[in-house]
Parts: structure tokens; C-alpha cells; sequence
């Protein structure tokens, strides 16, 4: 099992009438809602969990991105990787990703996905989601219909720049450059492994396995009701008969809070749980799907039914997302068995940890995050034991990379040789 500890980094200041004031947390949020001041500690302390995170022996410290919203305050995810590259040593890089169809041109994506392997010695796992409807069709402005083309076309662009020693044109419909010559070039070879994000399109799936990359599932809504779409993706994998059926060619992000007991985990834990699912998912369904983002073929499976309670989050129990399996929560043994019943309905070898919730306290989140990773995860390590050898979809770092140096050290270092 691989297990990676995710910061969405949501905006903890959301007022308590937020939901009733504003018709989403997304696209068109009040930006006065937004206090500059205050974001400094935030982002600090929300980079601090991730750094803490990767002491305790998770595999992958993981980020993403999302546009004009208070869900999750991270417009580009590689300037925080970046941070966590010298200030980390061991752990996976999970960058979940770079939205690539947004990107003109794409090979920006190329070179600072590059520069991240670079620097952290290999260290990169890489994401390219197609990206929200709320982010590519509305925040940035994309063509609902041409999404997926364009996205199609800059993961090409990107590959190649990647593969590619030599400086070729590129003459695409959306991109056309006349040289394309990256440089720097990533550790690994012939590229870092890549993660696909998903949140319902079935194109996914074909995409995923022609190129032999891990889907993830990314959903608030739970693995219980995750399991249609989850099957569905087996399905297929089981119709193609070059596929092997692999748990780490998925990947699932589940909602998990750890106490000493089920009750306290209900009395530390709740009130920023539902903050959560009533402030940070309070997404108007004018933005939460363009026509034309979906494909008649996705849309004709059903998944996308899958997505939320029927009467949605608003006014959502702690009971409710509790047997609904949208957060597990509870004593270490109540989170083993249930996490342990997760991997095998969703046959998952990727878990994305969603550890710090909502407006939860970095008091909270660590002894939560500590207790996961030292009475949870040890005891669900060796789940998938006939594939502990697949490695193609995780990272490949260096033996001897670089640390980061330490200044006073540096300056000891430089006044001996001064001395000298």
C-alpha cells in the first residue's frame, strides 16, 4: 500500500452564515472574504503538516490545484512542492496535479515538473487532471466541448518534450512552436510516474490504461458510493487483455480523522467536519457542470449519481457521513477495519489521506495524522502482497541526492576555509 498524506489547504475563515450569503464557495466567492494577513499563517502552518507528515512514514506528501475558491486556497501547486522539496528529504512529491489544459503553452508544465524532479532527486510523483468544470470552464475561461481535446493535445506536447532529446516543432491545433527543447529534463526516465486525478468521466479509464498510469479517484462522497464508478474502471481493465489488474493502478482520497476512541474522535473532530461539507463543498450547480464538460458516454453510465447525498451536504449529520462512509473516523481499530474494508471493495493500492479538514486546528491534525500513521497504516502495509513488486506507478529517486544545507553549518564550513 501506498499512502499519502493530502492538503487540499481550505480557507479555515469561511463565517458561520456563509452558506446563506454566498451561492458558492467557488468561481464567484466574495473575495473580500479572503484576508491576506491572516493566509500567512495559514499556508505556513498548512506546509508545516505536510513536512510533519513526511516524518511519520507516509509514502507521499500530496497537492493539487484549484482557481478562485475557498475549498482550497492553492492556485499553483508547484510553488508549494517546490517549498517541500528542500525542506523534505525521503517522501514522494505528489503534485495532483497541474491542470494541464490550462496551460498556454504546456510545456510550463514539462519544465517545472522537471525542475521539482530535479530538485528533489527524483522525488516527483506527477498529476495531470483535466480540472473541475468550475476551474477550467468558468475560472479560466475554457471551451466546455473542446476541453478534453485540448487537454489530449497538451499531454502529448508534454510527453514528448519529456521523451524527445532533440528540439522538434510541435504543430498542434491549440499549440504550435516551432522549437521545443526543454530544458531542464526530470531525473527519471523515461518520465516521472503519473497519477490521473478523476472524477466520474469513463474516458479516463481508456487514457489511463493506454498509458499505463494510476487512476485516482478523487470524491467527497465516500467509497461506499464510490464503488460503481471503481467497478466500472475494473471492468474495463478486465476487458484489456494487455492489463494487468494491478490495485496500484488506482487510487482513492478518503476523508479519515484518528482519536483514542470512536467518541473522541466525535467531540474533536466533528464541528470542522461539517464545516467542511457545508462551507467548503457550498458549490452552486451553475458551476459544477458546463455543458459539453461531460461526455454523453460518462454521463449515460450513471456515475456521476454517485456524487452526493440526495439532499446534498447541506444540513449533512456527523452520523450520516459516518455510516455513509464519506469520513472514517473513530479509535485506530475502528479506522483499521473500516479503511481495510475500503481497500478491498475499491481494490485500491493508492490511499490519498485527507487528514486535515476544513478549519481543524494543527493541534488536532497532528495527533490525528500521528496516531493514523503509527497505529493504522503499519497494519494495512501488506494488503496486496502478490504485487508488492509494482513499482511502475510510484517514484524512483536517487541513492545519493543532494539535502538541503544548513546555514550555520555553511558559515562554519566557509570561516574555516577563510581561517585557513
Amino acid at each position: 500500500m501506498k499512502f499519502t498524506w493530502f492538503n487540499l489547504m481550505p480557507w479555515p475563515y469561511l463565517p458561520d452564515d456563509f452558506r446563506e450569503k454566498n451561492r458558492s464557495v467557488w468561481v464567484d466567492i466574495d473575495s473580500r472574504l479572503f484576508d491576506a494577513e491572516k493566509s500567512n499563517a495559514v499556508y505556513n502552518t498548512y506546509m508545516d503538516l505536510l513536512e510533519y507528515a513526511g516524518t511519520l512514514g507516509f509514502d507521499g506528501i500530496g497537492v493539487n490545484e484549484h482557481h478562485q475558491n475557498g475549498y482550497g486556497i492553492m492556485p499553483s501547486p508547484n510553488i508549494i512542492a517546490a517549498g517541500l522539496a528542500r525542506r523534505t528529504s525521503d517522501v514522494a512529491l505528489v503534485v495532483l496535479g497541474n491542470s494541464i489544459a490550462l496551460y498556454n503553452p504546456p510545456v510550463r508544465v514539462a519544465e517545472e515538473f522537471a525542475m521539482l524532479d530535479c530538485i528533489s532527486g527524483g522525488r516527483l510523483v506527477a498529476g495531470f487532471p483535466v480540472g473541475t468544470s468550475m476551474d477550467t470552464n468558468y475560472c479560466y475561461g475554457q471551451i466546455p466541448a473542446l476541453t478534453r481535446e485540448k487537454y489530449n493535445e497538451a499531454h502529448e506536447l508534454i510527453m514528448r518534450a519529456w521523451h524527445e532529446p532533440d528540439p522538434f516543432a510541435f504543430n498542434g491545433r491549440y499549440n504550435k512552436l516551432r522549437y521545443v527543447n526543454i530544458w531542464p529534463r526530470p531525473v527519471q526516465k523515461p518520465n516521472p510516474p503519473v497519477h490521473i486525478p478523476g472524477g466520474g468521466s469513463v474516458e479516463t479509464y481508456d487514457f489511463c490504461l493506454d498509458n499505463t498510469y494510476s487512476y485516482s479517484y478523487l470524491s467527497f462522497s465516500g467509497y461506499i458510493r464510490a464503488k460503481a464508478l471503481m467497478d466500472g474502471y475494473w471492468e474495463r481493465v478486465a476487458k484489456r487483455s494487455t492489463a494487468d489488474h494491478s490495485p496500484y493502478r488506482a487510487g482513492f482520497a478518503q476523508t479519515i480523522c484518528v482519536a483514542e476512541t470512536d467518541e473522541e474522535a466525535r467531540k474533536l473532530y466533528e464541528k470542522h467536519i461539517l464545516y467542511f461539507y457545508n462551507r467548503c463543498l457550498h458549490v452552486s450547480a451553475a458551476f459544477a457542470d458546463a455543458p459539453g464538460y461531460r461526455t454523453i458516454k460518462t454521463i449515460q453510465t450513471g456515475a456521476l449519481s454517485q456524487y452526493a447525498p440526495p439532499k446534498g451536504y447541506a444540513n449533512v449529520t456527523w452520523e450520516e457521513l459516518i455510516e455513509g462512509g464519506h469520513v472514517i473516523a473513530g479509535s485506530p481499530e475502528t479506522v483499521r477495519q473500516r479503511m481495510e474494508d475500503l481497500i478491498k471493495t475499491l481494490h485500491v493500492g493508492n490511499i490519498f489521506c485527507l487528514m486535515h479538514v476544513g478549519d481543524m486546528p494543527k493541534d488536532k491534525c497532528m495527533y490525528s495524522t500521528k496516531l493514523f500513521a503509527e497505529k493504522v497504516m503499519p497494519k494495512l502495509r501488506g494488503m496486496f502482497p502478490d504485487y508488492a513488486n509494482d513499482d511502475r506507478f510510484w517514484c524512483k529517486p536517487m541513492k545519493n541526492a543532494a539535502k538541503a544545507g544548513s546555514l550555520p553549518a555553511e558559515r562554519d564550513a566557509f570561516a574555516a576555509v577563510a581561517g585557513a
